[in-house]
């Protein structure tokens, strides 16, 4: 990519920040009353994971948050997107917190703000209660009822310092990888199953929602972060834009349409007839997720392309979400997942910014008026120590720099783009795929704990520092 001819710069007011989720970092999973969650139990299951890894490390976040926070002050980020562990604040997920668990949080929150950086909640990245699952999990109903109770507990905690809330991360993840595909915690593999999890999963955020609402104080901004696909089509040819359609109504519509419109697509239930009948939509149930929201927030990395097949599929499918014979597109059977043509990160996707301008663009036409979040965007690189113990990764400054750059072009279009979250601040336990993919702008020596900026981290201080990308030739 070549440079621009003047300095891409952001305004004033953008964020700039990083995100991580709880599991992923803060180990300690056995401290201060916190009980397991569905990923504790599927990382422990053997075969899962990569190697066998799991969570009960990881970051050690829970023992060095102040290290962490210094390290993000250090770098000039100015806001900090991280997740509460449900199970870490009510460990059955039912009942009164354990207000050591929120104690935690308390503190982050407050070290954070001594900094000077922004808090961003994300009150459920994926890690739900093992009780919760026992009694049926996402495809029940009453998970998203507990799931109101734990976001006025933590609410009524933190609502007086933090503004930025997030009610879901990726609830596309949660439903079609965690109950279709199997390859997420908990790793079942029912398609109606999943297409419940994700009504149950859209009713949480709306009584969640309502519920934050009477725990904080107005002024707070509540969102929802979507990892929406931006869908194209192999070819033009009318079948593969069928397929297209198919796969962009289960992606994106049975999320943003009865969240932002308060309906799901009628397509949608159509091709999924077959499957399920959709009758645990309860009358009222649209209304009560279609709640007003504050802003929205979109996690991208790559691009999907897809086409008709010709024949019936089975087996794994190259749709960059984890082989498995069990697919998470339920109904869609027959749609061809292709590889994007280009340069690609370590987990295999293809590096694509056309495809984050083109998602913020379609928000800002589909929802006007209300501001957005990128609130993930990173790559994974083989990142390792040179002998001087620095790790350069000028791969992944390109990328962020051509990512941003998009972000920027999006903002003079048109779309207000209030802040960016790198995914991720640091390595960390990257789920199925255990510590062999590095996300971060640190690299983490998992024996030692010890965190190390890479190059990229540097460059991205400097953009959050000055409002201004540096050269993508930055290395130090």
């Amino acid at each position: 990519m070549s440079e621009p001819a003047t300095p891409v710069t952001f305004p004033p007011a953008f964020l700039w920040g990083a995100a991580t989720s709880a599991y992923q970092i803060e180990g300690a999973v056995r401290e201060d009353g916190r009980t397991p969650s569905i990923w504790d139990t599927f990382s422990h299951t053997p075969g899962k994971t990569a190697g066998g890894e799991n969570g009960d490390i990881a970051n050690d976040h829970y023992h060095l948050y102040r290290d962490d926070v210094a390290l993000m002050a250090e770098l000039g980020l100015t806001a900090y997107r991280f997740s509460v562990s449900w199970s870490r604040v009510q460990p059955t997920g039912r009942g009164p917190a354990v207000q050591r668990g929120l104690d935690f949080y308390r503190r982050l929150v407050d070290e954070l703000l001594s900094h000077n950086i922004k808090p961003a909640l994300t009150l459920y990245h994926w890690d739900l209660p093992q009780e919760l699952e026992d009694a049926g999990g996402w495809p029940e109903r009453d998970t998203a009822l507990r799931f109101a109770e734990y976001a006025q507990i933590v609410g009524e905690a933190l609502g007086d310092r933090v503004e930025q809330w997030i009610t879901l991360n990726e609830p596309w993840c949660s439903a079609f990888l965690g109950y279709g595909s199997g390859v997420h915690a908990p790793g079942r593999t029912d398609p109606e199953a999943s297409l419940r999890a994700a009504h149950h999963l859209n009713l949480a955020h709306g009584l969640g929602t309502s519920a934050l609402r009477t725990a904080m104080p107005a002024r707070n901004s509540i969102a929802v972060s979507l990892n929406s696909s931006v869908v194209r089509p192999r070819s033009q040819d009318p079948a593969d834009l069928v397929a297209v359609r198919r796969i962009d109504d289960l992606a994106n519509g049975i999320f943003h349409g009865p969240m932002l419109h308060g309906a799901y697509p009628e397509t949608l239930l159509a091709d999924t007839s077959s499957v399920t009948d959709w009758s645990y939509v309860l009358d009222g149930d649209l209304s009560l997720i279609n709640q007003p929201l504050d802003a929205l927030g979109l996690n991208y990395y790559t691009p999907t392309l897809v086409g008709a097949a010709e024949t019936a599929l089975s087996g794994p499918r190259a749709d960059g979400h984890g082989a498995s014979d069990h697919s998470p597109w339920p109904g869609a059977d027959d749609v061809m997942f292709h590889q994007t043509p280009g340069e690609r990160t370590e987990m295999g996707w293809a590096i694509d910014p056309s495809g984050l301008h083109e998602l913020i663009m379609r928000y800002t036409r589909e929802a006007p008026g209300l501001p957005i979040h990128i609130t993930e965007n990173g790559a994974a690189y083989d990142d390792k120590p040179d002998p001087d113990g620095r790790v350069h990764d000028p791969e992944r400054i390109a990328y962020l720099h051509g990512h941003l750059s998009a972000v920027r072009r999006a903002i003079t279009d048109g779309a207000d783009v209030r802040g960016y979250y790198l995914w991720s601040l640091m390595d960390n336990f990257e789920w199925a795929y255990g510590y062999d993919k590095r996300f971060g702008a640190v690299y983490v020596d998992y024996a030692t704990q010890a965190r190390t900026p890479k190059s990229s981290a540097l460059w991205y201080g400097e953009a959050a520092r000055t409002g201004a990308l540096p050269s993508v030739n930055t290395t130090e």
